[in-house]
């Protein structure tokens, strides 16, 4: 029972992160056919960023002490890329320069958004797989 409720709890921040990424796709999606302006896009896209690498950061966390190591490994590049980002102080989007840097702000969500369809994936498998699991005993 216990691994049902872990995988849960991958499950639901997993569907967290979902979030944060289509919604600043979104932000970005109507950048680009000029629904809003550019600072109210980078605002709403920067007030989302940092939660975005605190949860992933603790989803990281949470497989290193569940003892998910392969589970953790495969989130290892994506936690190593935030924290690039933030150390090269590259993680906020900027306002002036949003519209040249629109086409790489977009490729880089939807690389994110894939990248975690498919953790998404890998943890249903091991949900299901746990919950059959233990109907069996």
């Amino acid at each position: 029972m216990g691994e049902i409720i872990t995988w849960l709890l991958f499950f639901f921040i997993l569907i967290a992160l979902l979030v944060l990424v289509v919604y600043q796709l979104m932000c970005l999606a109507d950048l680009e056919f000029d629904y809003i302006n550019p600072y109210d896009s980078a605002s709403r896209i920067n007030f989302v960023i940092l939660p975005e690498f605190i949860t992933h950061a603790v989803l990281c966390l949470i497989y290193l002490l569940t003892g998910h190591w392969v589970m953790f490994l495969l989130a290892l590049p994506y936690l190593y890329y935030n924290v690039r980002l933030y150390t090269r102080n590259q993680h906020l989007v900027d306002v002036t320069e949003i519209f040249n840097q629109l086409n790489w702000e977009k490729k880089q969500r939807l690389f994110k958004l894939g990248y975690l369809v498919l953790f998404l994936f890998i943890t249903l498998f091991w949900m299901i797989f746990n919950a059959l699991d233990d109907d069996e005993v």
